[in-house]
């Protein structure tokens, strides 16, 4: 054991003594790369996790922590799919994010924190010895390096194993749509806007995930102009704009056509019949989770259904979820996450 290890395990114990806790040190360290840069010391295989973002959530449980994370900023009532797949998560406790302070995470025996973004609370965490790894990604390459890392961090064959096939899988997704999108030009593709929300309105610009898969499917990006996700437009701008597509995210409310003055039934989007709901599973497709091979290929058969009529979105949903998530996907559930509705409850399941 090095000095810092060892500085680290005694930062643990006196912090334990000043607040009261009990902590058991980790039996062995590993250093691992955050996506800032950070070097940080995490055990071997921690096995009390705390994940405070809410898209890393499923990055865990896709490689086999979801018994490990015993506190998760992921509630059954927003994300009922992701309970319904993962019950083990019932067992862990729900918390608000930024509300987490160290006194919490030490009386709560963690040993492992995953945070979206470099925050103050990193450094109170990391005082008291409790190791914090940042998880964030923007793109396409960042979600896998992401998957890495936390494979690493959790520290099992079988996520390292996981973590490998993802990769593969991923740039397969990618390449295969491309290949089936060559030689399409730049008039045909179609202006796509992405609401994330109605009510405010709220639209998805350039410089994002949105806008990579939005271009990766074969549309361009209608607002991509603004910079980052969830920016708040007018109706006036959205009516300017007139995308030949509108794509509504998970949550974002059921569309009135008479709304905003009847702006919205007067889009080319709407008088065309191309507004589509996206897909929501257990973590909505469109923004950051594992699920964004299943966005590509369901936006580019969306965008494109002649040139994707092999791709069979409720297959390659039930597939996804049987290979990386080890759940058996019925037919009627992989319809309801692709149209973006939540599961059914159980007893009307069983009937």
């Amino acid at each position: 054991m090095n000095w810092g290890r060892r500085g680290m395990i005694a930062g643990v114990v006196a912090g334990s003594m000043v607040l009261g806790a009990s902590v058991p040190p980790p039996a062995m360290a590993r250093d691992i790369t955050d996506m800032a840069g950070n070097a940080v010391s995490v055990p071997d295989h921690p096995t009390r996790i705390a994940d405070l973002w809410f898209a890393h959530n499923e990055l865990v449980l896709m490689l086999g922590g979801a018994r490990q994370v015993v506190m998760t900023v992921d509630r059954p009532q927003a994300r009922p799919w992701m309970y319904r797949v993962f019950p083990a998560l019932y067992d862990a406790q729900a918390v608000n994010g930024p509300q987490v302070n160290a006194e919490t995470l030490l009386r709560e025996r963690i040993d492992l924190v995953f945070v979206p973004e470099a925050s103050a609370t990193i450094a109170a965490f990391r005082a008291v010895g409790v190791p914090v790894l940042v998880s964030s990604f923007q793109d396409t390459d960042g979600l896998l390096r992401a998957v890495d890392m936390t494979a690493t961090a959790l520290g099992t064959d079988d996520a390292r194993a996981t973590a490998a096939q993802y990769r593969t899988m991923m740039r397969q997704t990618v390449n295969d749509v491309r290949a089936h999108l060559s030689g399409l030009t730049d008039a045909a593709r179609p202006r796509v806007l992405h609401v994330q929300s109605l009510h405010p309105l709220r639209v998805d610009g350039g410089h994002s995930i949105v806008d990579e898969w939005i271009t990766l499917a074969g549309g361009r990006n209608a607002a991509t102009e603004l910079a980052g996700n969830l920016k708040a437009v007018s109706a006036e701008q959205v009516a300017a704009w007139d995308p030949d597509v509108v794509i509504l995210g998970p949550g974002s409310g059921p569309l009135d056509l008479g709304a905003d003055g009847g702006m919205w039934s007067r889009l080319r989007a709407v008088r065309t019949g191309r507004v589509y709901q996206n897909p929501d599973g257990v973590f909505p497709w469109d923004r950051y989770g594992s699920e964004l091979p299943l966005q590509i290929r369901w936006a580019a058969k969306t965008l494109h259904p002649d040139r994707f009529a092999d791709t069979d979105p409720v297959g390659m949903t039930r597939d996804f979820y049987r290979t990386y998530f080890h759940y058996d996907l019925s037919t009627a559930d992989a319809q309801r996450i692709l149209a973006g509705q939540p599961p059914q409850p159980a007893t009307d399941q069983a009937q």
